[in-house]
């Protein structure tokens, strides 16, 4: 499963997460992602039309795309019907684990305590996401945490940003980091592609140093 997410990412360290509001938006999105450099994307659970965007981005055949926000098992089948090539969940449901791995989707689900990181090394996660990274406390609670779990990567998201992501790359067990930034909802609703393809450039040029 850890290893079917590592395969995602193709060698990006980048995992653009997306809220999009309009089907319409997704071509032109996974055009400037792609041409950005990006390898893959999570779209978020968190708009009525987030499955048809999820679809319409996974057809466009550049990007390994993903399905974010996910909460419960029919939200799993829901998404991997669409196309979702992984999961991520903002927490740890066990329910969730099971079905992604019934359907044979890799799954990163989120955590914020020791003993959620024990709960998913129960399951037999090896990846997962620090959730909400910054609130929680940046790279000070994510070197707290992986300390007594070596064998653990983390994907930390959540008020992240182009400033922060190179500190938190610089650390062994972070395997990725996500984050919204290179393609917000007012990029999205400008129709600004052209800065959205700019942020992914620069971005991927970061995580890759």
């Amino acid at each position: 499963m850890t290893a079917g997410f590592d395969s995602m990412l193709n060698g990006c360290r980048l995992l653009p997460v997306l809220t999009v509001p309009s089907e319409a938006m997704a071509g032109p999105l996974a055009d400037a992602l792609a041409a950005g450099g990006a390898r893959c994307a999570e779209v978020t659970f968190r708009t009525p039309g987030a499955e048809r965007v999820l679809k319409a981005m996974a057809a466009h055949g550049g990007l390994a795309v993903g399905a974010g926000t996910v909460l419960t098992p029919e939200q799993v089948e829901r998404a991997v019907a669409a196309g979702a090539r992984f999961v991520v969940s903002p927490g740890f449901d066990e329910e969730v684990v099971v079905k992604c791995r019934e359907l044979g989707v890799p799954v990163v689900p989120g955590i914020a305590t020791a003993t959620e990181l024990m709960r998913a090394l129960k399951a037999g996660i090896t990846t997962v996401k620090l959730f909400p990274a910054e609130p929680l406390g940046g790279l000070r609670t994510l070197r707290a945490l992986a300390a007594p779990f070596p064998g653990m990567r983390f994907v930390p998201t959540g008020g992240i940003d182009a400033s922060r992501m190179a500190g938190y790359l610089a650390d062994p067990a972070v395997l990725a980091v996500g984050g919204s930034w290179m393609a917000t909802t007012d990029h999205l609703r400008r129709g600004d592609y052209d800065e959205i393809r700019r942020l992914t450039a620069d971005a991927v040029e970061r995580s890759m140093t």
